[in-house]
């Protein structure tokens, strides 16, 4: 048996980058395998190989370890196991490559996935003394996860079972009766032995039972021309270029297909159509642009476009939605809060977004679905995620660059997982916003008034609500129309199912501002009384509200001051333990940067501070009015 579907031999003189990954169970020798193929290629300088001869001494082996070639970490050596991701380059006369080396441990699954998220084939290593194991069939699910369509069966360690045929037979079977149902277009096996070469560079003499390709002939050979040139085209913008007054272009790479100038193009977020005028690069302007090419595209007509765009013909337009469902990798050692806002990246776009739910996790041994409440480091599930503004995307077996995203911690700025959409939940072009005959104008005047969000936060016990509670009655006695939100009150209705866990918190927040913001549209002065105890969650309503027509007001007093006065008890209730995620106790607070208002209470009488807030809110409008 030398191929399930025959590679598609490529001219010597198409030097095209193949970029693939090595992956299987621990010990396996993939980083042998690695070494061995630079070795034999000719692509180790003397003065490395040296070094790696000594070091495979002083680490107890009489032959050279070519798995020292690739890891490079001390940890890696000491151990004699790959922990990180290592990338090689090496070129022969047919061919350049890029390798990933990934781990083979379970707890390094995150590292092995991201490794494979870029490679377009797998060598999946197999033990010819253990064959299919564990890690085998997580590596393989996840490499077809990831869109890797041709694999490499490398039987290793074939010398190990005295070169038997029977066995690597026996072991090909039951990896294909496995990956049956994974979708691969091309799984080629080959006997190697990496240690000492066999069937890697060089046909071997000690299998003259194989007549398919060694290794290193079909890394050469088999065809991966990328097919992103054939499909629609994306260019997603990642700068606006405006070097003086007269020229404004939208930078960025070509995702996949092609285009030329004069070309019809649509923004497929807002629907604006409009065409190419010119595709400039640093040599020159060109006719036209493919996947890959770098360039600045210029357009006839003036259409708001910004950073995260992505453009498209208007007769292939992506889908763009709020909601979609995708597998998602996590990667972090906190667990996946669902629910919980989080900062999500699809191609040059930026979004909050969350997930709302998992559907199901996907146990990679069996592929079996498991019912799930959480993600935990390294587990994989199919789920539901929802983004606060419309994002533009392809269904990841459509186009990897534009179905992939990450989803980065608001707090820490660490990628948390990283996902693979699969189909929109609902097409936001297809439930738009609907349009109101009397919009917020219209409102606000016939109040006589300027909308505007006073947002009050700071600890449990700073004077928050009873400050708001001045301001609403100040405004009322000046004839303004105000509505106070406070804390408490929503916590005993409108948000009655939530706690006080971090994202439940965040949720909380949420919830009050879009209920805000739809008061603002009624022309009325919103007040709001909330701990919120985190700056993403402020930014996030101030964001939702618009800068202009958002005021915090940060009441500042400190904690020894807020558990001294202690209204409500609550503090010496969190200090003997009887209540959980208190603010100030055991959860934290993230005091504003730049508050429109600064209250010191230590400084400044309730109704003195009261008079400032309601100064600033008419002065603002009268602000308006001037700009008017």
């Amino acid at each position: 048996m030398t191929s399930i579907a025959m590679s598609k031999p490529v001219h010597p003189s198409a030097r095209d980058q193949l970029r693939f990954i090595t992956c299987g169970s621990v010990d396996d020798g993939k980083s042998t395998l690695i070494g061995r193929l630079l070795h034999d290629s000719k692509m180790i300088y003397q003065d490395q190989l040296t070094a790696v001869k000594r070091d495979s001494i002083r680490h107890g082996s009489a032959d050279i370890d070519f798995a020292l070639l690739v890891d490079g970490l001390e940890a890696e050596r000491e151990q004699g196991i790959t922990i990180d991701v290592a990338y090689r380059f090496f070129t022969t006369p047919r061919r350049s490559f890029m390798v990933a080396d990934t781990p083979g441990h379970e707890q390094y699954t995150r590292n092995m996935a991201t490794g494979a998220s870029n490679a377009q084939l797998a060598i999946i290593l197999i033990d010819a003394r253990k064959g299919v194991l564990v890690q085998t069939r997580r590596h393989s699910f996840i490499c077809s996860l990831l869109g890797i369509r041709h694999v490499v069966l490398a039987v290793n360690k074939i010398d190990l079972v005295a070169y038997s045929k029977v066995a690597f037979d026996r072991i090909v079977a039951s990896y294909l009766a496995f990956a049956a149902g994974l979708g691969f277009s091309s799984i080629v096996p080959i006997p190697i032995s990496a240690r000492h070469g066999d069937n890697v560079v060089d046909r071997s003499a000690h299998t003259k039972w194989y007549h398919g390709p060694c290794l290193m002939e079909h890394l050469e050979s088999i065809d991966i021309q990328s097919d992103t040139a054939s499909q629609a085209f994306r260019f997603p913008v990642q700068w606006v270029n405006r070097p003086d007054p007269d020229f404004r272009g939208y930078a960025g790479s070509v995702a996949s297909g092609r285009i030329s100038a004069g070309d019809e193009i649509v923004v497929a977020a807002s629907g604006r159509t409009t065409r190419i005028k010119r595709i400039v690069t640093h040599g020159g302007d060109l006719v036209d642009a493919e996947a890959g090419d770098a360039v600045t595209i210029t357009l006839e007509d003036e259409i708001d476009i910004g950073r995260g765009d992505l453009l498209s013909r208007p007769t292939e337009r992506p889908s763009v939605a709020d909601q979609f469902a995708a597998y998602l990798i996590w990667m972090d050692n906190e667990p996946l809060a669902p629910g919980r806002n989080y900062i999500l990246r699809i191609g040059s776009q930026t979004v909050a977004g969350s997930i709302t739910a998992i559907r199901h996790r996907i146990d990679v041994n069996t592929c079996e679905h498991l019912a799930a409440e959480t993600l935990s480091l390294n587990e994989i599930a199919f789920c539901n995620v929802a983004t606060t503004l419309p994002a533009a995307f392809d269904p990841y077996d459509v186009n990897r660059k534009t179905g992939s995203f990450i989803v980065i911690d608001r707090y820490t700025n660490r990628t948390v997982g990283a996902g693979m959409i699969a189909f929109p939940l609902r097409r936001a072009t297809n439930v738009p916003w609907q349009a109101l005959s009397v919009g917020r104008g219209e409102r606000a005047a016939l109040k006589g008034q300027k909308p505007c969000v006073v947002w009050f936060t700071g600890l449990s016990g700073a004077g928050k609500s009873t400050i708001a509670n001045m301001v609403d009655q100040k405004l009322l006695a000046m004839s303004r129309h105000a509505m106070l939100l406070d804390g408490d009150n929503l916590r005993n209705g409108l948000n009655a199912d939530l706690g006080f866990s971090k994202a439940e918190r965040e949720e909380n927040i949420r919830r009050v501002g879009h209920v805000a913001k739809l008061m603002l549209d009624s022309g009325l002065i919103v007040i709001c009384s909330f701990i919120s105890p985190y700056r993403s969650e402020r930014d996030m309503v101030r964001s939702l509200i618009g800068k202009d027509e958002f005021i915090e007001v940060f009441v500042d007093t400190p904690i020894e001051e807020c558990a001294r006065r202690d209204p409500k008890g609550l503090y010496s209730k969190a200090k003997a333990g009887e209540i959980k995620n208190f603010t100030g106790i055991d959860a934290s607070y993230e005091a504003p940067i730049r508050p429109e208002i600064h209250l010191r209470t230590m400084e400044q009488a309730p109704e003195q501070a009261a008079e400032v807030v309601v100064d600033a809110v008419m002065a603002r409008a009268l602000l308006c009015d001037e700009r008017r």
